[in-house]
């Protein structure tokens, strides 16, 4: 990589370490007001409001990841790489710096709230750290070949073994929630969730012990086969 594309990388970087010790230091407060003697399962039972705060601090950090990709990239895979990379780095230190915080999480095996949009995403910590790790490798990647090689373009189907993998593991995050919603009968809005006596009582009890690794890993093998046959593809005239 040449100077410029590689101070990008740096400035994102630090970028990403900034973003993921201020989600930290976020996640600290919430969990000193609603987990005051550490964070586990099963689920406090936070207010709508609060639910809707942190909904939109989470649109936002998105946008935030979205705006300095497109600030820093300039054709549509380095925008695309630069988010991922981005992305990927603030996950990380997201989660060093609630180990330095608040030494949580106890093992990578411990189960977290990923997410929440559009529903409750929710997995072991080393699962959302191998995908951001991939995000990474990912990203470096299209940077790399695109400076390499004039004309360089990511194929049909290396587009779709990325998306089908991001798929999977998306799935694989929601799975354990989403069955939640099913035992309970109930897909609505969290305000009329809290209202339901049986929702209130499964979420206020329910400890997930399955994380469906088969699904992950098979949308991380994806993601992976269109890294190497994209690089494959490409080696010969690097």
């Amino acid at each position: 990589m040449n100077k410029q594309t590689i101070r990008k990388f740096a400035w994102l970087f630090i970028f990403g370490i900034a973003m993921g010790l201020l989600e930290t230091i976020v996640v600290v407060y919430l969990r000193e007001l609603y987990y005051p003697e550490g964070f586990r399962f099963p689920l406090a039972l936070i207010p709508p409001k609060i639910i809707s705060v942190e909904l939109l601090r989470e649109i936002c950090t998105i946008v935030m990841l979205f705006s300095i990709a497109i600030l820093a990239g300039t054709t549509r895979y380095e925008k695309f790489a630069y988010f991922i990379y981005s992305f990927g780095v603030w996950d990380i230190v997201y989660y060093i710096g609630l180990k330095l915080l608040l030494d949580w999480p106890e093992s990578l095996l411990t189960w977290d709230i990923l997410f929440l949009i559009p529903i409750t995403w929710l997995g072991p910590v080393l699962a959302p750290v191998i995908g951001s790790i991939f995000m990474i490798l990912l990203a470096l990647e299209i940077v790399y070949l695109q400076e390499k090689k004039l004309g360089f373009v990511i194929k049909r189907l290396e587009w779709t073994l990325i998306i089908a993998g991001a798929v999977l593991i998306f799935i694989s995050f929601i799975w354990d929630y989403t069955k939640m919603l099913i035992t309970t009968g109930l897909f609505s809005d969290y305000q009329s969730l809290l209202e339901n006596e049986q929702f209130k009582n499964f979420i206020t009890h329910h400890i997930p012990e399955f994380f469906n690794w088969y699904l992950f890993l098979a949308g991380i093998f994806a993601i992976s086969i269109a890294m190497v046959w994209m690089f494959r593809r490409n080696f010969q005239v690097i």
